[in-house]
């Protein structure tokens, strides 16, 4: 009877275990329906493609490609050459002096040339500031010459004065500018000069000068007492490419000068220009300022030229002036400015002869170019002209 029991058990087991099986069996789901075979698309708005000429890059908008930006290369200017700019500027140079020229000229044709017409002769010269040891020698160089001649037509007694205000003036003298560089070291200009002659213009149209003639140059600003000196300076030097050299207001001149001269060497300048401030001849202490200058630019190689900047208008004054610069720094050479508008353009003759210093550079108007470099020849042919 147990067996019994038994047997009914395992079998209800086995069919419950069936049945289990059974109902976890996953159903078979019916057959998709057939789809339609259509290309891929990109959203409700896929078409099937259609036949288009193929597209190669020349017919392809592409979009445009921005230039790369370039730095805009400042303009410089580029000022005119200096050969034969006192030929150019002759004109100007003539109007001014046409008084002393004609009067001299006026005077020598007189049918009598007697004392009296001699003095004013004389007295012709000296009020063009030839001064009178020079004014005497070529009043009796002339009275001599037509005397011995008999000369009296125009054109003789023009080519008379003409040769002795040449000789006056002196054409054998060295008037170059030494502004050619050295193995090791640019060479060095030291421009100097008292109030209001126009040493820093000058400096600017030197610039100009040195740059027409191909030279690079580096400017320094050494008058520190002017704030508006180093501005003019760095104006000047703006427009043909010079570096400028400065410091702040009120520093030590010579510390600025050594600056600009250390700069110089640095970049391999041809030449440094030194502009200076202004300074009465008869201020001991700031001539002995302009003496350190020199002295402390010249520890980096020797200075190759002082220039005097004189006004022409200050007539024998200049001469004075002079006198006092050269016994302090040694000067080689003088810029004649403002000689357009004065008559008395026998300063010329007066510092050449008094103080053994050539005029190398003369200023014919307020033009950046009006600064010429001064020809003897050139300069009595524009008084005696007619």
């Amino acid at each position: 009877m147990l067996e019994l029991v038994i047997a009914i058990v395992v079998l209800a087991s086995i069919a419950l275990v069936a049945l289990v099986a059974t109902r976890r069996r996953p159903r078979a789901l019916p057959p998709a329906p057939a789809r339609p075979e259509v290309l891929p698309g990109v959203g409700d708005d896929a078409s099937e493609p259609v036949a288009e000429p193929r597209r190669t890059v020349e017919t392809l908008d592409l979009p445009a490609v921005p230039e790369p930006q370039v730095e805009a290369v400042p303009d410089f200017e580029v000022p005119e050459p200096t050969a034969g700019r006192l030929v150019r500027l002759r004109s100007r140079l003539a109007r001014s002096q046409n008084a002393l020229g004609r009067g001299l000229l006026t005077l020598l044709s007189s049918e009598k040339l007697d004392d009296d017409t001699w003095e004013d002769v004389e007295t012709t010269l000296l009020s063009a500031d030839v001064g009178v040891a020079a004014s005497q020698e070529i009043v009796e160089a002339l009275r001599t010459r037509t005397k011995v001649l008999g000369t009296r037509s125009v054109d003789d007694l023009r080519a008379l004065l003409r040769s002795e205000l040449l000789a006056a003036i002196g054409t054998d003298v060295d008037r170059s500018l030494r502004t050619l560089p050295h193995d090791d070291r640019p060479a060095v200009v030291l421009v100097v000069g008292v109030n209001g002659t126009g040493k820093t213009t000058t400096c600017g149209k030197l610039a100009r000068v040195l740059v027409a003639d191909g030279r690079s140059v580096v400017l320094g600003a050494a008058d520190t007492f002017r704030a508006a000196a180093a501005d003019q300076l760095t104006t000047w030097a703006g427009r043909v490419g010079a570096e400028v050299v400065r410091g702040p207001e009120g520093a030590d001149p010579a510390s600025v000068a050594f600056d600009a001269v250390k700069t110089g060497v640095d970049t391999r300048a041809d030449c440094v220009l030194i502009d200076t401030a202004g300074r009465l001849h008869t201020k001991t202490g700031l001539m002995d300022e302009l003496g350190k200058i020199k002295r402390v630019a010249e520890k980096l190689g020797s200075i190759d030229e002082v220039l005097l900047v004189l006004d022409a208008t200050t007539g024998q004054n200049g001469v004075v002036q002079a006198k006092q610069f050269a016994s302090t720094v040694d000067v080689t050479g003088v810029v004649l400015t403002k000689l357009d508008g004065t008559a008395k353009g026998g300063i010329v003759v007066a510092v050449q002869r008094e103080l053994g210093i050539p005029v190398k550079l003369v200023g014919l108007g307020e033009g950046p170019d009006d600064l010429a470099p001064f020809d003897p020849a050139q300069f009595v042919d524009a008084l005696l002209e007619a």
